[in-house]
């Protein structure tokens, strides 16, 4: 993919100069950070448009200021293609497309479920176990405006302890039951945690963001049968820009109980409540990811994904590595360091050296999120690139021989040999 700066060296080359370095940079080294992808020309293109001219406040229908028909349509045709792409009825199903990231997109959630700063309770994953600081951490606005549950994994396997978290539901009475990872490889039991919920007199939200482009190319199990709420960001396995998607059951139960129409809320909740006018531009990108995430070449794509994520697990578990709950389900892998005699900050620099990005990561257990135990291995972006299991036995070994006898020339050697055989600009080969 060829990127046309010219205009930008023109008038600013020093920012020409540092988008140039990023181009370079993003080309030579293998992505392997869960949360990162590379999206498409066409989504490009599409972030580049004078859509990003036009201020869009309120829905369709119902703007702030004239000129907003042509967005109205492009916000219907998102919404159509968010419903569609996941096999949701629009008469069941409501999609909010303005949501600018997953934090504020969880924050409107939140905000539309539970009266803030009150004795509401939010339930989450804590750090530790695989959650998202906006699952109730205490240094996020998630653990400051509400009441917070941390539930855990089973520290001696690293599984979700289903028991455990009903009875901790129970005790507890949240207002909301979060579902969802940053960091754990497994599939999650939805029907459980919906079951669970309505034990404890709690909506349902799933944070699909590391998993949707899985469920959407069939790779992992849908969580919609059995949500409240789904929230998802789109620039993860979706191979979107990096935006949110929050998906409203009209039906819930949980909502007839408490006598409120979450669509509504959840909606206000956004704007006006969080943000202003919408990223136009930001918004047909979505749609372009969306689109492209429903054509037969992206189920074979989410199928890779996971393949190469099993691949590489079973390789790194034969040179002596320590993956928490022994493998994965989906696209990330959780590696234990410490048998190495490195925690995962040093991992993480050791392994960026020779070219390969992938993040330190806490496990179960850790205490020191700087320092943690682990590091996080995914594998959307080196598959988008083109990359299968032959590739990833091989990136085993420059892992292993990294983090045990340094950073050789022969391992960044390897590295830039397969960063040019598969061009991180080219087309998303699968």
């Amino acid at each position: 993919m060829s990127f046309d700066l010219r205009q930008l060296k023109k008038t600013d080359p020093q920012m020409a100069g540092l988008v140039i370095s990023e181009i370079k940079r993003q080309e030579s080294t293998l992505d392997f950070i869960a949360s990162e992808n590379l999206v498409s020309a066409a989504v490009l293109n599409a972030l580049a448009t004078p859509l990003t001219n036009k201020y869009s406040e309120g829905y369709q229908g119902k703007r702030y200021y004239p000129g907003n028909f042509i967005q109205d349509k492009i916000d219907v045709l998102v919404e159509e293609r968010a419903l569609k792409l996941y096999g949701l009825d629009k008469n069941k199903w409501h999609v909010n497309v303005q949501a600018l990231s997953g934090s504020p997109a969880n924050f409107a959630i939140y905000a539309g479920l539970m009266k803030p700063c009150s004795d509401d309770a939010l339930m989450g994953l804590d750090l530790a176990s695989g959650g998202h600081l906006t699952h109730g951490h205490k240094v996020s606005f998630s653990g400051k405006f509400w009441r917070t549950v941390q539930y855990s994994v089973n520290p001696e396997n690293g599984l979700l302890d289903y028991e455990e978290i009903e009875r901790l539901a129970i005790e507890s009475r949240p207002k909301v039951i979060v579902s969802g990872f940053t960091a754990y490889p497994r599939f999650i039991d939805f029907e459980r945690f919906a079951k669970i919920a309505k034990k404890a007199g709690a909506y349902h939200l799933v944070d699909m963001s590391h998993f949707a482009g899985l469920v959407a190319g069939g790779a992992y199990p849908s969580p919609f049968p059995f949500a409240d709420v789904v929230m998802t960001t789109t620039h993860k396995t979706l191979r979107g820009p990096r935006a949110a998607l929050i998906f409203v059951n009209r039906g819930s139960q949980m909502s007839k109980r408490y006598g409120i129409d979450i669509v509504s809320e959840i909606d206000k909740a956004v704007f006006p409540g969080l943000q202003g006018g919408p990223h136009n531009n930001v918004i047909a990108a979505i749609g372009v990811a969306l689109k492209e995430a429903a054509m037969p070449q992206f189920r074979r794509y989410a199928g890779q994904v996971v393949l190469n994520a099993e691949t590489l697990g079973r390789e790194l578990v034969k040179l002596g590595f320590v993956l928490i709950t022994g493998g994965t389900d989906s696209h990330l892998l959780l590696v234990d360091v410490r048998p190495f005699n490195l925690d995962g900050k040093e991992a993480e620099e050791k392994l960026e050296t020779a070219g390969i990005i992938a993040n330190r990561n806490s496990i179960p257990g850790d205490t020191k999120p700087l320092h943690p135990s682990g590091i996080r291995l995914g594998t959307p972006s080196v598959t988008t690139r083109g990359m299968k299991e032959k590739e990833m036995k091989e990136i085993a070994g420059l892992i292993y021989e990294t983090l045990t006898d340094g950073v050789r020339f022969y391992v960044s050697k390897k590295v830039a040999a397969l960063c040019k055989k598969f061009p991180n600009f080219g087309s998303n080969k699968i």
